[in-house]
């Protein structure tokens, strides 16, 4: 299993944004020097807890200063873009990295970005397949493309002066097109069965509960069964809440105490859900009252805390649960206490990971 590292981040709102994302940035670069093998933040244009707008501009950030770690747009919110603006940027992005980038798109679910950019009342859904249905066309067509949709128009014809380069969008550094990421929100998913159709990975969102995780995997398989290939577990990217310390109390109250950034991260979260009617995410039992959805309910379920074995436990106990996947996605949450937002993701890296893979290695062989 490989370990990865996601963060959206949720920050306290009035910390100054400066700070914010000096220390966003320096997770992703930790995160290079431990070997986590991929690295993805999300982005929102209207919330002053989630401070990281543009996802292509924050990764650009980090291009020249990574080696290894492959960095993700997770996710640009296509329906609130234009696709020529998502070719254009994702495709200079994938150059700055020399192929180490990750395309992560989703249709957006924060909605006071949907009415900032006037589709709140639209279908964002059949918006998000239009934008990157004319993203994959203008990478695979030329100028002048003349791609017309009920959202978007794309065309360089009247202007575009070929012999000097003139209304020709770039094509990506990788051929046809950097590997495309689709995050998984909801129980029974049936996005993540029209993704693997195309060829399409999966990332299950760090805030749904293992029971409607472990729901993605049949559709996933069915998906590729759609488009003609076998589905790998290895392909499979589950994003999960951890805090690891050698001292198993100090992790819980940095887990769960006031003050601790996941009880900021869930208490944010819940309020969200609660105004968008999406508190199923949160119910094990869909009959369940609203008012049973706490926030200690929320935490017992979704964050894993303790020392380097317990944790390498509940990982392997969630693994149990879910099925095989092939790659644990860190979710990254805001360094109140920098040196135990640091901690956590060294332990995780140095003791977690290589008990949890000597366990999966020793049930492999156990079971041939």
């Amino acid at each position: 299993m490989d370990l990865s590292f996601f963060t959206m981040p949720i920050h306290p709102v009035g910390k100054p944004i400066a700070q914010s994302m000096k220390e966003d940035r320096e997770a992703f670069l930790l995160a290079d020097r431990l070997g986590y093998v991929e690295g993805y933040c999300g982005e929102h244009t209207t919330d002053l807890a989630e401070v990281i707008t543009s996802t292509v501009a924050f990764m650009a950030s980090l291009a020249y200063e990574t080696k290894n770690i492959r960095l993700g747009t997770g996710t640009i919110n296509m329906p609130n873009s234009h696709p020529a603006r998502v070719a254009a940027e994702v495709a200079m992005l994938d150059h700055m990295l020399e192929g180490r980038l990750m395309f992560g798109i989703s249709p957006g679910g924060l909605m006071s970005d949907a009415e900032v950019f006037g589709n709140l009342d639209k279908d964002r859904n059949a918006m998000f397949v239009e934008c990157i249905d004319m993203v994959l066309d203008i990478w695979k067509g030329s100028a002048p493309y003349d791609l017309k949709g009920e959202f978007y128009q794309v065309t360089t014809r009247k202007t575009m002066m070929p012999e000097i380069g003139q209304g020709e969008i770039m094509k990506p550094f990788q051929a046809p097109h950097p590997p495309i990421i689709g995050t998984v929100v909801a129980p029974y998913s049936k996005g993540v069965t029209a993704m693997a159709a195309r060829g399409w990975e999966p990332m299950s969102g760090n805030f749904l509960l293992p029971k409607w995780v472990k729901t993605h995997w049949p559709n996933y398989v069915e998906g590729c069964t759609q488009g003609g290939r076998k589905a790998d577990p290895a392909n499979w990217r589950i994003a999960k809440n951890i805090c690891v310390c050698e001292d198993a109390g100090k992790a819980r109250r940095y887990a769960r105490d006031k003050g601790s950034p996941y009880v900021l991260y869930y208490s944010q979260l819940l309020a969200k859900m609660k105004r968008g009617g999406r508190l199923n995410l949160f119910k094990e039992d869909q009959n369940m009252p609203d008012e049973a959805v706490t926030l200690d309910y929320v935490l017992d379920r979704l964050v894993i805390h303790g020392d380097p074995d317990s944790v390498s436990d509940q990982i392997l106990a969630f693994r149990d649960e879910v099925g095989d996947f092939g790659q644990l996605v860190y979710a990254g949450h805001d360094w109140s206490d920098v040196e135990m937002g640091r901690q956590s993701m060294v332990l995780m890296a140095e003791k977690v990971m290589p008990k949890v893979n000597q366990a999966i290695v020793s049930e492999t062989a156990a079971a041939q």
